[in-house]
């Protein structure tokens, strides 16, 4: 499962995997070479070039000598996926994966089992500079900020969704693949995650099934996908942050930060970056169950005013609740770009604060534009791709706004993921 169990409360629908493209030409699949690897890539690869074609390798780091196998390519495609079978020359920062399922042909949920945990975080690092470079034309380092909450990037991932095999049995996918691979172990998930009996129960009739061990206590919730109506519960997931304490009602399936340490982290480092003051007006777009708009109404208080937006008309609902009785918190179920569109120029023709917090896919030029014409004195923007990130910093630069501050946090160890909070000033 991808981090797109964000601090949204929206609904999460089974889709199944992506289906990867088929070869151009005469199938590569299985033809291996060696090849000398190059720079990290954004998805969890390296980069390496064979017969002048470019190669993006699994399993492998930068600067090592592999044999890679073909897993996804043709002979008239512009570059092949691979897995580096056997390492030739090791990098100092290889290590041996904890977990019997991470490498080749295995489960694809971790990408960096087998590189250091320092140096997983610089190589997320060089991701995010080079996609502000590529995308935004933007030169700056980055560091990688551990989050509080996981042991030495283990024991973390606190919702999992399973995927279910004909037999009923629940496992992982290697990467992009439809196949079921049933599992022994999950390293990075929360051991109460495993101790539900999940891997030992029978599926059958599933095609998924979602284990959540919530934050705020109680008992791990289990859910078979397809859900029948109704019959998903409710969760609660509490924040103690260094600046701000709460409790929130999610629904099991609805977007949550999965790391358990990280809505505490992200709320603390909004409200410093904002600053925000009291009467002061707070547009919080992509708001989900109200994890930013709750304390940031606290902050302005009821001189001020929080206008909250989600699509997802459950999350809208639990945000109300959540609420209680903040009555400066208006949350309105609809889309981003249409409440932007519509807004009322006598009640929200400017905004003192902006906070973004878009899916996996950012928020887009008309977005980044609108919010622009509210003039806001900052934006933060909460950010789990880098690339579209750096695209969205492009247009809000094109619209009067530049980056500020921009922390990165690694919120996902193991994997290739990152989450990053940029704050845009008007120049």
């Amino acid at each position: 499962m991808s981090p797109a169990s964000r601090s949204s409360g929206r609904q999460r629908r089974y889709a199944g995997p992506r289906k990867p493209a088929g070869p151009r030409g005469e199938s590569l699949v299985g033809e291996v070479f060696e090849v000398e690897v190059g720079p990290v890539a954004h998805g969890g690869f390296c980069v390496a070039r064979h017969d002048g074609r470019v190669v993006f390798v699994r399993h492998t780091l930068p600067g090592e000598r592999v044999r890679a196998k073909v897993t996804e390519g043709g002979s008239e495609d512009r570059f092949l996926r691979a897995d580096a079978v056997e390492v030739l020359s090791p990098s100092a920062d290889r290590v041996d994966p904890v977990c019997r399922h991470a490498g080749p042909g295995g489960c694809g949920g971790c990408d960096w089992q087998h590189v250091d945990l320092a140096a997983q975080r610089r190589l997320k690092g060089a991701v995010v500079a080079e996609q502000l470079w590529r995308l935004a034309g933007i030169d700056r380092s980055v560091e990688v900020l551990p989050v509080p909450g996981d042991v030495d990037g283990f024991g973390w991932r606190t919702r999992v969704e399973f995927a279910v095999d004909r037999a009923g049995r629940a496992g992982l996918r290697p990467t992009r693949s439809h196949a079921v691979l049933p599992i022994m172990q999950c390293p990075i998930a929360d051991p109460r995650v495993l101790a539900s009996g999940v891997l030992a129960d029978d599926w059958s009739g599933a095609k998924a099934v979602d284990v959540v061990a919530p934050s705020g206590g109680g008992a791990v919730v289990v859910v078979p996908i397809p859900a029948a109506a109704g019959s998903v519960p409710e969760i609660r997931e509490r924040v103690e942050s260094a600046s701000w304490t709460g409790e929130f009602d999610v629904s099991a399936r609805g977007f949550w930060q999965v790391h358990p340490g990280a809505a505490a982290t992200f709320v603390d480092r909004v409200l410093a970056e904002l600053n925000p003051r009291p009467g002061e007006r707070v547009l919080d777009l992509y708001a989900g169950v109200g994890l930013f708009a709750v304390p940031l109404a606290d902050a302005v208080g009821p001189g001020g005013a929080v206008l909250a937006v989600e699509g997802d008309v459950l999350a809208c609902e639990l945000a109300v609740r959540n609420a209680g009785n903040r009555t400066w918190i208006e949350v309105v179920p609809d889309r981003v770009e249409e409440v932007l569109a519509s807004t009322s120029p006598d009640t929200w023709s400017s905004a003192d604060l902006v906070v973004l917090d878009p899916p996996r896919t950012g928020a887009g030029r008309a977005v980044i534009e609108a919010v622009a014409r509210l003039q806001p004195r900052a934006v933060a923007y909460v950010a789990c791709d880098p690339a579209a990130l750096a695209r969205d910093l492009g247009y809000a630069r094109e619209a009067g706004y530049v980056l500020g501050g921009l922390t990165a946090y690694d919120a996902f160890p193991m994997t290739h993921h990152v989450e990053c909070i940029a704050v845009l000033k008007p120049t």
